[in-house]
């Protein structure tokens, strides 16, 4: 750490935390008899907190966002600089970084070139919502509104996000939901006698599960649907990676039924999979691509809705009518400090080859996560993209029952206590809340990953023996 607290200033912080804070995801009752983590200093990927102890970070941030490490000067200054010549202007109006920022996303996006910004990926993802709505208005007389999305699969936690959210736990007690959202099935292989399709493996079962999506239209009715929103790798709901043949049958399916289709890249945008976006390892072109966490690497609050010409288009082919544009606005979608923090964020992944390393150091973490599965019966599944990697714990590897989500949070606390930080799914999916979860920066050393799974090593020999 380059500062510290005195013990004085430690009482005070810690004190006004529990006083008057209200932390996420978790519950407070146990800050009544002791201190809920503060974390104070970040440098590369690792933090320290209010007494002093070093944590190895693989979880960018605690939710993936990082992916640039902590304590890079070059964003602070670029935000410093930006914030001093202007903070702030609506979004009504542009701004430089605002402008340059999207010239250089779109580079990176072929097929995209429209950036609308907004401040959370919750928001994004409902702006891509609302333009979906406002085109079956002005196309299908309104018909063409429903919003299609996928189990497991989640979007935000906004209420509209959370229509569109495949997790039934974080839904729970938070309804009703907004009407014309329609869940499909999951694509993931490990659980694929849940979708009757055990019989199928690889590109077979990827097909199979994409016309699963196929049904769901037919039996809506094809002229009802405006809309697919898809992760490309499912996050909270256990890291899946969709199988091959999965998504060009998805795109066909689109294609053939005249359904707009959204990419979720809250979590895989901006590298996290070894690509700038995670859609772009399977051959896909989307109308709508959503992104936030790793946009600016947390340094500044950024989220963007990328989305095609075309789509724009609609939106002013009437300038006539004075109802015929996108008549939205995100107040802190004006904010200047994001895209600044952005430029600085996407120019140290260029110039440092981090997209290599992600790939490089994810296929090192996979090997390594692959060989704890042979040695601990524990592991049933190892899966994901890049330097976003899941283990999914079951009690028994033929039946695939999962562990009691407390033993898997016993895992991710007994790695704690040798000073990593992973992950696990949490209050996602019913009973099945057993996925290790792992996404350290794309700065991650081989060394850095040998520290973690040797960390996860040694909890799995702790709690299963």
């Amino acid at each position: 750490m380059d500062g510290t607290f005195n013990e004085n200033d430690l009482s005070r912080v810690i004190d006004a935390d529990k006083a008057h804070v209200w932390h996420h995801l978790i519950q407070h009752k146990p800050f009544e008899t002791s201190d809920p983590r503060i974390i104070v200093e970040g440098k590369g990927m690792r933090v320290w907190d209010q007494n002093g102890k070093e944590w190895l970070d693989a979880v960018s941030g605690g939710v993936w966002t990082v992916n640039v490490g902590y304590g890079r000067e070059e964003i602070c200054k670029a935000v410093y600089d930006q914030l001093m010549k202007l903070c702030y202007f609506a979004q009504s109006a542009g701004s430089i970084p605002g402008s340059l920022f999207a010239e250089k996303l779109i580079e990176k996006m072929p097929g995209m070139s429209r950036v609308y910004y907004n401040n959370s990926g919750s928001e994004a993802n409902e702006k891509a919502f609302k333009m979906v709505r406002q085109i079956a208005h002005k196309k299908y007389g309104g018909k063409k509104h429903k919003i299609l999305y996928r189990d497991r699969d989640y979007h935000g936690s906004t209420l509209a996000a959370m229509s569109a959210g495949g997790q039934d736990e974080r839904n729970a007690q938070y309804g009703p939901f907004a009407p014309g959202f329609v869940r499909v099935p999951h694509c993931m292989e490990y659980r694929k006698h849940e979708l009757g399709l055990e019989h199928l493996s690889g590109e077979e079962f990827g097909i199979a599960a994409a016309n699963l999506i196929e049904e769901v239209i037919l039996r809506e009715g094809p002229d009802t649907v405006g809309a697919l929103c898809l992760e490309p790798v499912t996050a909270g709901g256990g890291v899946i990676e969709a199988p091959e043949g999965y998504w060009p049958r998805v795109q066909e399916i689109c294609k053939k039924y005249e359904i707009l289709l959204h990419i979720d890249e809250v979590v895989c945008g901006i590298g996290r999979t070894g690509t700038w976006f995670g859609y772009q390892h399977y051959g896909i072109q989307p109308d709508f691509v959503t992104m936030a966490k790793g946009v600016a690497s947390g340094y500044a609050a950024i989220a963007c809705m990328v989305t095609t010409e075309e789509i724009f288009e609609m939106f002013k082919d009437d300038a006539d009518d004075p109802m015929n544009y996108f008549r939205d606005i995100s107040t802190f979608g004006g904010c200047t400090a994001g895209p600044a923090a952005a430029l600085a964020n996407m120019q140290i992944i260029e110039d440092e080859g981090l997209l290599d390393n992600c790939t490089a150091m994810g296929e090192r973490m996979m090997n390594n996560l692959k060989a704890l599965q042979e040695k601990h019966p524990v592991i049933g599944d190892v899966r994901g993209k890049g330097l976003f990697l899941g283990a999914e714990l079951v009690t028994d590897r033929e039946s695939k029952e999962p562990v009691d989500e407390k033993q898997a949070q016993a895992v991710v606390a007994e790695v704690g206590a040798q000073g990593v930080i992973i992950g696990v799914t949490n209050r996602s999916i019913p009973g099945k809340n057993n996925t290790l979860c792992f996404s350290p920066a794309l700065i991650a050393t081989a060394e850095d990953i040998d520290a973690i799974t040797d960390a996860v090593d040694v909890a799995l020999t702790k709690v299963f023996g």
